[in-house]
């Protein structure tokens, strides 16, 4: 007779990480859309010229931070459900923010370190932590 194998697993105390990567994927994608606003609308404000950005110009560029910002912010909600998708999701677009971030680092580089960390933090929290949301239930 097969013994039947106990795969219950204990939720840590590190699914709060999962929580606050939900909850920065969802402000990211809030100040990825703001920044893309800016962009397509604003470009004065920043402080290079569009011919100084590694890669786009201003029109592109906010079009790309609004891309990702509606789909991270969208993502989020599968993450707080505790969903493989939204950990796939959140973990590719926080390392694509991550990249594209890096791109307008001549604009404003302290505010793109600090997105950067962040989508760091992201991809950590649920690569390794993501699947005790749905056992905490």
């Amino acid at each position: 007779m097969a013994q039947a194998h106990n795969t219950h697993h204990h939720t840590t105390g590190w699914v709060g990480w999962v929580y606050f990567a939900g909850l920065m994927m969802m402000l990211a994608g809030i100040f990825q859309a703001i920044a893309g606003f800016v962009a397509l609308f604003k470009d004065n404000v920043f402080v290079v010229s569009s011919s100084s950005l590694l890669v786009f110009n201003f029109t592109q560029w906010g079009w790309i931070h609004i891309i990702l910002g509606i789909l991270l912010f969208l993502a989020s909600f599968s993450v707080f459900a505790g969903g493989a998708f939204g950990r796939v999701v959140g973990s590719m677009l926080a390392g694509l923010s991550a990249i594209a971030n890096f791109g307008f680092f001549t604009a404003f580089p302290l505010w793109t370190i600090i997105l950067i960390t962040v989508d760091v933090l992201v991809i950590y929290a649920l690569l390794v932590h993501g699947g005790e949301v749905r056992e905490e239930e």
